[in-house]
């Protein structure tokens, strides 16, 4: 299937002195600013990822099971919006506008909890509703921002590209989690809050001045649902890559679900120390955004995928396996998390990689809504089974079952093509 030519803007590069020590992807003002957006709201992501799980210890008394419904509550809309938002995107020649629409709805929805929480008012029902609110908005950026990001990237960047947003992924996620704990400490986290609603605001600014030229939204209407599903069933790399990336997610998240309880009321961490743990895995994830591109010439690109696959869950067993003194679990879940980062962004930026270059244009809305609807659809199931598990069992055996599920992800890769693809496919 040949996919139709997508004109895009002509570079611009940055003025200025000093502009040659940017990669060169930066120095073009459209891509500069679209990166910008991605990587302020990231911050405010971190700042939310710790900051919504202790409200929800620590002002309205959350257990495992409710810990679970709200881990649940963020991705569920990725089971049960992606597949429609996708087609409906795809019928979209404005995708950009619907980025900038879903950040300013974000800011809103999360502008609620400190608001509530200063009137002593906050519920959990409350923080259910804004995570569904959150997660369906989340859902509608995402399909919309696979196809501006290849409206910006030429396909000889695409891992480049790819390893510039995974990278500001990365270094938001360093600074993120300890500002996050630190503001948590205080302001309270009610408050913490407000960072993320401000990144997203500037997030919108940031897209509001780019001009990408899209490709025409697909007129024809029927058999759209299901025409994603269908491109990734047929294509041996992504039937692979979606079984193996599903997998993952499913047991990780079921890990994610319980680790602020866990850490707090198991291994009794602060808040402060809780994100400079976090913040850990972040320099790993930093260092696997700056290697990826290497490490995908010289090992092959698929190679880089499987060895990410393992990377990712396998330093997990450390969390679980955490005791002693404060400073030998600090010493564990710091190494856990490190190196867990390091594996997901060579994952991660592998897989984005491979599928800029793998899906046509006119599909590409609807093959991301299909793929995450299953990818992303698997965090909520797994977060719930987290919570019943746990409350059966307890966090500590919940999380080795989990982490030795996270283990297995890599064998759906081993018969299909991916381990010994070298280089960027071709679409079909």
């Amino acid at each position: 299937m040949s996919a139709p030519t997508v004109h895009r803007s002509p570079p611009r590069p940055a003025a200025g002195r000093g502009s040659g020590l940017l990669p060169a992807l930066l120095r073009e003002v459209g891509f500069r600013r679209y990166w910008t957006g991605l990587t302020v709201s990231a911050l405010g992501d971190q700042v939310s990822a710790i900051a919504l799980p202790l409200i929800a210890v620590l002002a309205v008394h959350a257990g495992a099971a409710q810990m679970g419904y709200l881990a649940a509550a963020t991705w569920l809309p990725y089971l049960l919006f992606a597949l429609p938002a996708g087609a409906w995107a795809d019928r979209r020649s404005r995708r950009r506008r619907v980025m900038i629409a879903a950040d300013l709805g974000r800011v809103a929805l999360i502008a609620t909890i400190p608001l509530a929480y200063a009137f002593d008012a906050l519920t959990l029902p409350q923080l259910y509703l804004v995570a569904l609110g959150v997660g369906t908005l989340s859902v509608l950026f995402d399909v919309c921002n696979a196809q501006v990001f290849n409206s910006l990237v030429p396909s000889a960047r695409y891992v480049e590209g790819n390893s510039l947003v995974s990278g500001s992924r990365a270094m938001s996620q360093i600074a993120g989690p300890g500002i996050g704990g630190l503001l948590v400490q205080l302001l309270s986290a009610p408050l913490a809050l407000l960072a993320d609603a401000l990144s997203f605001a500037a997030s919108a600014l940031c897209l509001s001045r780019i001009a990408p030229i899209e490709p025409p939204g697909e007129r024809r209407t029927r058999g759209q649902l299901a025409e994603g599903g269908r491109f990734i069933v047929r294509s041996p790399i992504m039937r692979a890559a979606l079984a193996s990336t599903a997998t993952v997610n499913f047991f990780t998240f079921m890990v994610a679900a319980l680790f602020v309880l866990y850490a707090t009321t198991t291994l009794h961490l602060a808040p402060g120390l809780l994100g400079a743990v976090l913040g850990a895995g972040s320099v790993g994830g930093l260092l696997g955004a700056l290697s990826a591109g290497a490490l995908t010439r010289r090992i092959g690109l698929g190679a880089t995928f499987l060895l990410g696959s393992i990377a990712f869950p396998a330093p997990l067993l450390l969390i679980p396996a955490a005791h002693g003194s404060t400073l030998m679990v600090l010493g564990f879940l710091f190494a856990a998390e490190f190196v867990s980062g390091l594996g997901v962004m060579w994952l991660d930026i592998a897989a984005g990689s491979m599928f800029a270059a793998i899906v046509p244009d006119q599909l590409r809305s609807r093959v991301s809504g299909a793929y995450r609807m299953v990818n992303y659809g698997t965090r909520p199931l797994g977060s719930l089974a987290a919570g019943a598990l746990a409350g059966a069992i307890g966090l500590r055996p919940t999380l080795w079952i989990a982490v030795g599920g996270a283990l297995a992800s890599f064998l759906w890769l081993l018969p299909s093509p991916v381990p010994r693809l070298r280089e960027l496919p071709g679409k079909d």
